[in-house]
This record gives C-alpha cells, structure tokens and sequence, in this order.
C-alpha cells in the first residue's frame, strides 16, 4: 500500500513538474516579451499547464482513465481554478507587500499550493477512483 502510494506521489510530482514547468516559462514569456502584467500571465501559464497536468495525470500518473472524463475533468477545473487563484494571490502577496521579485514569488507560492491544495485535491479528489 505505501508502495503504490509512494510510486503514484512520484508520478504525480513529475506530472506536476512538467506541467508547471511549461507555465513558469510562459508566464515568464508573456511578462518579458509582451509586458503582460504577472497576474494575467500567470492565468494564461496556469490554463496551458492544467492542460498537460491532466493529461499526464490521467493516463499516467493516476492511471484513471477508465474513470468518467466529464465528471473528472470538471473536478479538475475546480481544482485548477483554484490553484490559479491562490497561485496569483500569493505571487501578488509576495511581489507587492514583500517585495520579492514576480519569478521568486511564484516559485515560492508554486511550492506551497502543490502540496497543501494541488496533490491533495488531485489524489483524494479528482483521480480517486470509485
């Protein structure tokens, strides 16, 4: 049980990477090349990762996709549409009232929304299988 457990918290973690690698570098595009305020840039970052999160979640990770993608995928929304908003209300908190810079920020916050919202919600929620 610890085993299966451990082996699906690493699969989910490299899912998680990848994915929020792809966001971290296109937020960063969006604000250095087009001058897209941060926020918004990480809205526009947040959407493109959930894309490939789910993906790799699915048929990788959490091995669910025999699971019913609608309700599936509307629990995962959920849950990036969360992540997007604690994600972009940290980075602000961070950049604005700390004075951190926005790429610190975000990994700094990035950090504590994957493990106390993101892998929580993901593995007991969205890809639990019934």
């Amino acid at each position: 049980m610890i085993t299966k457990y451990l082996k699906t918290f690493t699969k989910s973690q490299v899912s998680a990477f990848v994915g929020g690698i792809v966001d971290y570098l296109f937020m960063i595009f969006l604000v250095e090349v087009f001058g897209v305020h941060y926020v918004y840039a990480i809205v526009a970052g947040g959407i493109i990762g959930a894309v490939i999160n789910y993906t790799i979640n699915r048929y990788w990770a959490f091995d669910a996709s025999s699971e019913p993608f609608i309700g599936q995928a509307s629990k995962f929304i959920l849950v990036v549409l969360g992540s997007i908003f604690w994600k972009s209300a940290g980075t602000y908190f961070f950049t604005e009232f700390v004075g951190v810079d926005y790429k610190i920020s975000r990994l700094i916050t990035d950090a504590i929304v994957a493990f106390a919202w993101n892998y929580l919600l993901m593995q007991f929620w969205v890809f639990k299988k019934d």
